[in-house]
């Protein structure tokens, strides 16, 4: 597999959205159209630390991770929030995740960020199966209050 991974560029938007939708609906969630529409712009305004990273083959956009990077209270720096993770069902199982996963590593360690962190539903086994072979579950449990 020759894997690129890059950062998204506007001539990406179709191809990442189609993987978005994809996103979406693997987790049964329904987002209005104008939060979509926002997110890809923030991750293109170069005032916001959200990037979309994309993994490509043959022309053919595979997967992406959207990330931020933040200050933290815990460290003398920034660390990197990975947000969302996504590989094509056609496409999982053949290292794109991971792949996906250190190139964000490699990024962080670039930028001088200190950690990098990531959460995911609690029954997606496939992915904690990935996500343990990098670290050990810090054993958080995240609580969200919607305002």
């Amino acid at each position: 597999m020759s894997l690129q991974i890059r950062n998204a560029t506007a001539q990406d938007e179709t191809a990442w959205r189609k993987l978005w939708a994809q996103y979406l609906e693997f987790y049964n969630v329904d987002l209005a159209p104008e939060i979509t529409t926002n997110t890809w712009a923030r991750a293109h305004d170069p005032a916001s630390p959200m990037r979309i990273r994309i993994a490509i083959e043959a022309d053919t956009v595979l997967g992406f991770a959207v990330h931020l990077h933040h200050p933290s209270t815990w460290v003398m720096g920034e660390d990197c929030y990975l947000e969302d993770l996504f590989v094509s069902s056609d496409a999982r199982g053949k290292g794109v995740g991971r792949a996906l996963i250190e190139d964000l590593q490699t990024l962080a360690k670039a930028n001088g960020w200190h950690r990098l962190y990531w959460h995911t539903d609690e029954g997606n086994k496939t992915a904690r199966s990935l996500y343990d072979s990098f670290t050990p579950s810090d054993g958080h449990v995240r609580y969200r209050l919607k305002l």
